[in-house]
């Protein structure tokens, strides 16, 4: 399994169990590290295969609500895609009708880097059958305005990564998150 549980205190919740999936960057450089995404609480499938190498491409357009004019390029892959417009469910419905492998939906909110939405299923009874992952704004964010900086039509991810095999010093953290 890659999932792992970490304990929190939440001041108004008290203690709670948080789910995190780590994924890697490895390409753009300048934003080699490691992610840190939550998954949808009752909804979406689970990562039963580690991807080495596929490509992280972004949504056009970003909210993914309807049709995709990239779909395309999202077939096989897994989507970036942004919260906002339509529910989680039915965002990642549609990365799943264009043939994504998963979604990773980040925030809106682009100065989020602390605060982990909880994604649940809409009232429509629905379901789907991808991942789908929950990113802070500001990752999200960083990740996309990196890609065009470069020009680039898509990221390349390794996805889950077991973080407790890294040593803690050859941790490759965003700068910009507090772990």
């Amino acid at each position: 399994l890659w999932l792992w549980l970490c304990v929190c205190c939440c001041p108004a919740r008290g203690l709670r169990i948080h789910e995190y999936l780590y994924f890697q960057v490895l390409s753009p450089g300048d934003i080699r590290y490691i992610f840190t995404a939550t998954p949808a609480k009752d909804f979406g499938g689970v990562f039963n295969t580690r991807y080495d190498q596929i490509h992280l491409v972004p949504a056009d357009p970003p909210e993914a609500c309807g049709e995709l004019n990239n779909g395309v390029f999202i077939q096989d892959q897994i989507a970036l895609v942004e919260r906002g417009g339509c529910s989680f469910l039915s965002k990642t419905r549609v990365i799943q009708e264009h043939g994504g492998r998963a979604v990773i939906i980040a925030d809106n909110a682009y100065d989020n880097d602390s605060f982990y939405i909880e994604m649940i299923q809409d009232s429509s009874r629905r379901t789907a059958d991808i991942p789908a992952l929950f990113l802070l704004g500001r990752d999200g964010y960083m990740i996309r305005r990196s890609l065009e900086q470069h020009g680039l039509p898509w990221a390349v991810i390794s996805i889950p990564v077991n973080v407790t095999s890294i040593p803690t010093y050859e941790m490759m953290q965003p700068p910009w998150t507090f772990w």
